[in-house]
């Protein structure tokens, strides 16, 4: 599905942008899952922690699974390295690629969101970051 919808920038992973260094590895590493119902429909939320971003398949049907969409707070130009084997090194503009390394997810269900909106939580390890999407039926 990543060389569907990025072309050549498929399955890169967390420490940099150069396409397609994760098939030999764990591909996009699905890892994080969140669970939760909007309006009538059960969705599932998976994060794909080196490529970034997350699916979205409609799950109401158990058995039949339907893709919705890819989210993805990540600019896939933006040149950069980070060092992740403990020297915490890096170059280029990391801070500038956006979310890197989706690790945690918790869904809101709208009747425990502030906005009344069922909301995604999303912990990204790499860029340090927290991002909070409302998730609005389809």
């Amino acid at each position: 599905m990543t060389s569907a919808i990025f072309g050549i920038k498929f399955n890169t992973g967390h420490t940099s942008n150069q396409g397609d260094d994760r098939s030999d590895d764990k591909g996009p590493e699905p890892e994080a899952l969140a669970v939760g119902q909007v309006g009538s429909k059960t969705y599932a939320f998976v994060g794909l922690e080196r490529m970034g971003g997350f699916f979205i398949f409609d799950i109401t049907t158990p058995t039949a699974p339907l893709f919705v969409e890819h989210v993805i707070n990540r600019d896939l130009a933006a040149t950069f390295s980070i060092d992740d084997t403990g020297a915490n090194a890096h170059t280029g503009a990391y801070a500038s690629a956006g979310d890197l390394g989706p690790e945690g997810m918790k869904f809101v269900p709208a009747s425990s969101s502030p906005t009344g909106k069922a909301l995604l939580v999303i912990g990204n390890e790499v860029s340090g970051t927290v991002t909070v999407y409302q998730i609005n039926e389809w």
